[in-house]
């Protein structure tokens, strides 16, 4: 059977951590209790010691007690218990719990493991923004209410409920469906939304669709699961978290956006979908150097801004040196009708000196080869026919595979 893996510091926490072990063993679960501290302590730790993780960093196995910079000595225990749980192949699940140095050390490791390994943290900074923590994974968050500082009745409730919640989900994993279709990523937004839905249509009887919502997090989400090999098939129409990682707006994906795709080298149809926007959230966040831009509310959390010319030839060369490094077989297609619902004619981002901008920077950048090849097509990325060209491409990338 798979075990629970309790991850704290036990030089403060040895008393929460043996609290939640205890309560999982209790389950009929098996628990195996790591200890984090990042420094030497004359504590008992776990039944895996601090210095025993910190033999597991890739490139300092001996920095524990090496350093007095509280901060370097965090990272170097989190990248150490990194290398640590993804060695581990009696893993099913990991618990973290603490404030927000545990919290921090704890979940960057959680995120080297595969989407679908169990992951949960009771953390004092829960109830805020968790996306620096959680990233483009699953990691369960709990709110601690209390501070992880000793067992009273409201952390024996919390810490207990998490207990239960860590082994229920290692006693129990999800069964593997009798017959399993290859995978396929999308990226979607709410102005592709009809192309992507068209797409999914004609596909999702041989192919297992799975659509990302791209906000950022969703692009880092479809690249870490084509990292870990989770996701081998792949269509790209929506790349807008590209506008964002350029202009500054609320959604980029980093820099590292299309960089899954040259690592695996796995064949690649992509598009331009809702390049002609920049997210920002409510309209008074918008930066005070834009105010004479083309905005567009889109609700009240969301303002849209038109992407310029000399902002949609930069990320056309962006793209397209992107391109340039796959090494798999590439089609990007590009929709000279409008690349979003309200950048067609009469919608308010119409705008086709923008478009050209970024279809010529792209065609200008890309070295094009048989199998690297960007074709322009006389629809909206929402047209029937523009879909239909997408599985096309993509059928014919996969036919010889």
């Amino acid at each position: 059977m798979k075990k629970a893996y309790v991850v704290g510091t036990f030089d403060t926490k040895a008393e929460e951590l043996s609290y939640v072990a205890e309560l999982i063993r209790a389950s009929g679960t098996t628990a195996v209790t790591v200890d984090v501290s990042s420094r030497p302590h004359g504590t008992a730790g776990g039944d895996i010691s601090n210095a025993e993780v910190a033999k597991h960093h890739p490139k300092a196995p001996g920095f524990l007690g090496t350093t007095d910079d509280r901060g370097e000595a965090v990272t170097l225990m989190s990248e150490a218990l990194g290398e640590f749980l993804v060695g581990r192949d009696d893993l099913g699940g990991v618990i973290g719990l603490g404030g927000s140095g545990n919290t921090a050390l704890v979940t960057a490791a959680m995120r080297r493991l595969p989407v679908g390994t169990p992951k949960l943290m009771v953390s004092t900074v829960a109830s805020g923004d968790v996306a620096p923590y959680v990233g483009p994974n699953d990691i369960t968050m709990v709110y601690s209410v209390t501070d992880v500082a000793g067992l009273n009745r409201i952390s024996r409730a919390v810490l207990g409920n998490a207990a239960h919640a860590i082994a229920g989900m290692v006693a129990h994993p999800i069964p593997e469906p009798a017959s399993q279709k290859p995978t396929l990523g999308m990226t979607m937004f709410g102005v592709t939304t009809p192309c992507v839905t068209e797409v999914r249509r004609q596909l999702e009887a041989e192919f297992d669709p799975l659509v990302f919502h791209a906000t950022g997090t969703g692009g880092q989400s479809m690249e870490k699961l084509i990292d870990s090999g989770m996701i081998s098939h792949v269509i790209d129409i929506t790349l807008t978290e590209v506008c964002d990682l350029h202009m500054g707006g609320v959604m980029s994906a980093g820099e590292d956006r299309l960089g899954a795709i040259i690592r695996a080298g796995i064949p690649y149809v992509g598009s331009v979908g809702a390049l002609d926007m920049v997210n920002f959230a409510a309209i008074d966040t918008v930066p005070e150097k834009f105010a004479n831009r083309n905005l567009y509310k889109h609700n009240a959390n969301v303002t849209l801004m038109r992407t310029t010319v000399d902002e949609n030839r930069r990320m056309g060369q962006w793209i397209g040196g992107k391109l340039n490094q796959m090494t798999g077989p590439v089609r990007f297609l590009l929709p000279e009708k409008g690349v979003s619902l309200i950048d067609a004619e009469g919608q308010p981002f119409y705008d086709p000196e923008a478009d050209e901008a970024l279809f010529s920077a792209i065609e200008a950048t890309v070295d094009q080869t048989r199998d690297r090849v960007v074709k322009r097509l006389p629809y909206n990325v929402n047209d029937t026919e523009f879909a239909d060209a997408l599985v096309s491409e993509f059928r014919e990338l996969w036919r010889d595979r």
